[in-house]
C-alpha cells in the first residue's frame, strides 16, 4: 500500500518501466474501486476506471497520465489515504476485470 500523497510519482515511475501488453491495478484501500493502466505500446496508454464512474480513456500519452490520474484520484478515491498498487502482467480484459478480489 502507498499513501495517496505518494502514489503518482509511484505510478509514474513503474509505468515507465513496465513492458509493452501489461497492466497495473490501482485500487482503493477497501479494493472495491479500481483504475487500470495498460501499457499499449511504448508511449500510448489504455485507461480503465471502475468505481463511481465507468470509462475508458484510449492511447493516452505518457506525458499526459500525470493529469488525468490526477483527476481520477479525486473522482474514485476521494477519501482514501492509502492505494493499492499491483503489478499484475499480461493484460487479458475478460480476465482482468473479473479477478476476484477480497472486499473490506
Amino acid at each position: 500500500m502507498i499513501s495517496k500523497s505518494n502514489i503518482i510519482p509511484a505510478v509514474l515511475e513503474r509505468l515507465a518501466s513496465m513492458p509493452v501488453g501489461h497492466y497495473l491495478d490501482v485500487r482503493t484501500y477497501k479494493r472495491n474501486r479500481y483504475v487500470f493502466f495498460v501499457k499499449k505500446d511504448e508511449d500510448s496508454y489504455l485507461i480503465i476506471e471502475n468505481g463511481f464512474f465507468h470509462e475508458r480513456f484510449d492511447n493516452v500519452p505518457f506525458k499526459k497520465i500525470k493529469k488525468l490520474f490526477k483527476t481520477l484520484l479525486k473522482k474514485e478515491f476521494p477519501r482514501s489515504t492509502k492505494v493499492r498498487v499491483y503489478n499484475m502482467g499480461e493484460y487479458h480484459e475478460e480476465a482482468a476485470e473479473n479477478i476476484e478480489r477480497k472486499v473490506l
